[in-house]
């Protein structure tokens, strides 16, 4: 299978803010941090640590001097490689390189065949191999679906051998208690060797804060577990505007600033240097329902002013992806993923996660948008590509030889360049009417199970060596063994 590696934009980014605008924004989010306070819930090392940098801590308030985590991040990189075990499949993930990962979270799928039900962990390992043949999805991602079928505390070791086994892109940790984020680690080890994984960031993961300004133990503990392994956190508040922050855009703005400065400067006085990500997931809410809405203006400009924002601040950048509200990939689905996949790309996204089968607000990983959205990320390589200026680009042999009046189908140019010329997608039909009628008159999601089946039936099995396979297996069977099983978190 062609290997298609992350996307090294070559147009300009798309810029919403004014410096005037920026610096309000930074300026508010420092008072945020100096006079309002994040809470660093259950967890006293935590606070000892903001305590020892010279923090005010106030029970478990903790009140961050004005620029203090904005110098603390100037030890974390700007730029870092994630590194796969086929190293031709390692991203680069900042400056101006876009990752697109798939959907994470969601404890039901979707097909045509079955409708919606509870994910199991056969559908996990379905999904996986669909994404590793998938070129438009550089990364293997995470939690892909739930698999309810196993318990909460054991089925992490599944997941994550899954991803190690079943594809050798590159994949994300467990974040779900700190001993898993352990395991994900010590796996990692088993599949890299331990001083390489020592030396070099192999796992990323996603740690949410608990929005309003609030961190949990449960991202804590597992943000101290990677950040001490010198592995990558995206530190990502998690925004339903109006809710859980201010219903404007500026405002809304400046408390993700603040929120994930503070997580993101927390890894930093766990280990000077730890890779981190500045994340950012808003999203509008009815204010008639109060149920979240996607491909909406204002998460686009919340997008467009937090990539410009994590620029300034030096870090790479998360957000986008192919967001909808709808319940099946339908016209709904196509348009509100479209309203968050070109700001995603516009703005500069370093890491995309959910750029992939996400549905019904990321309640359900849907077999066939997978795949359609995959579609889509396939055609953002070349529009993120720019114009070939060289000499085939300008094509001025093609002109000569045409000359005016004739047309450019048996050109010597067109018949050099027309299998690479435009973007093909693998979906869409663009047939007469008559042949689409004697195919079958399939509708998009049709043609879209099809693929998705074809891709599993051509899967093309990376192969693992045996010894480092067993070594996985063995491990996952010790740590199961070694708990009750427990289907609470």
């Amino acid at each position: 299978m062609a290997v298609r590696r992350y996307i090294s934009r070559n147009i300009p980014l798309y810029e919403i803010l004014t410096e005037e605008g920026l610096s309000l924004i930074e300026h508010n989010a420092d008072t945020i941090l100096e006079e309002v306070g994040i809470e660093f819930r259950d967890d006293p090392e935590a606070l000892r640590l903001w305590k020892d940098a010279g923090a005010d801590v106030d029970g478990e308030r903790v009140r961050i001097p004005r620029g203090m985590a904005r110098e603390l991040l100037k030890q974390a990189p700007a730029e870092f490689t994630q590194h796969a075990r086929n190293p031709e499949r390692s991203v680069q993930i900042g400056g101006n390189n876009t990752v697109f990962a798939p959907v994470y979270g969601p404890p039901f799928i979707r097909n045509l065949d079955e409708g919606r039900r509870y994910a199991t962990l056969a559908d996990f390992q379905k999904l996986v191999k669909i994404i590793y043949m998938t070129p438009g999805l550089h990364h293997s991602g995470g939690t892909v679906c739930e698999p309810v079928d196993v318990p909460v505390n054991k089925r992490h070791l599944d997941m994550v051998y899954t991803h190690m086994r079943n594809s050798d892109k590159p994949f994300m940790g467990s974040v779900t208690a700190p001993e898993r984020a352990e395991d994900t680690v010590a796996m990692a080890k088993l599949l890299f060797g331990e001083e390489f994984v020592d030396n070099n960031t192999c796992i990323i993961n996603l740690i949410n804060a608990n929005s309003p300004m609030t961190f949990d133990a449960t991202m804590l503990g597992a943000l101290k577990v990677y950040a001490a392994a010198g592995q990558a956190c995206i530190v990502s508040p998690f925004i339903l505007a109006g809710a859980m922050a201010p219903v404007t855009i500026a405002g809304t703005l400046t408390q993700t600033l603040a929120e994930a400065m503070a997580g993101m400067a927390f890894a930093q006085l766990v280990r000077p240097g730890a890779p981190v990500v500045f994340g950012s997931f808003a999203s509008s809410i009815s204010m008639q329902s109060g149920a979240p809405t996607f491909g909406t203006p204002e998460p686009a400009l919340v997008l467009y002013g937090c990539s410009a924002l994590a620029r300034r601040l030096g870090v790479p950048f998360r957000s986008g992806g192919s967001l909808c509200g709808s319940k099946v990939p339908d016209a709904q689905a196509a348009y509100e993923s479209a309203n968050t996949l070109l700001p995603t790309v516009l703005a500069g996204v370093n890491f995309a996660l959910h750029s992939a089968g996400w549905l019904e607000g990321g309640l359900v990983s849907s077999f066939e948008k997978l795949v359609m959205d995959g579609d889509q990320l396939a055609m953002m390589h070349n529009m993120l590509a720019g114009v070939d200026l060289s000499e085939n680009g300008q094509a001025m042999d093609a002109i000569r030889e045409v000359g005016p009046g004739s047309h450019y189908l048996g050109a010597t140019h067109t018949q050099a360049n027309f299998q690479t010329a435009f973007f093909r997608s693998q979906i869409a039909d663009n047939n007469s009417f008559e042949q689409w009628e004697s195919e079958g008159g399939q509708d998009a999601s049709q043609r879209a199970n099809a693929l998705w089946k074809k891709r599993l039936e051509e899967y093309q099995d990376p192969g693992l060596d045996p010894a480092i396979d067993e070594a996985l297996q063995d491990f996952v069977a010790r740590k199961k063994e070694s708990m009750p099983d427990s289907f609470s978190a």
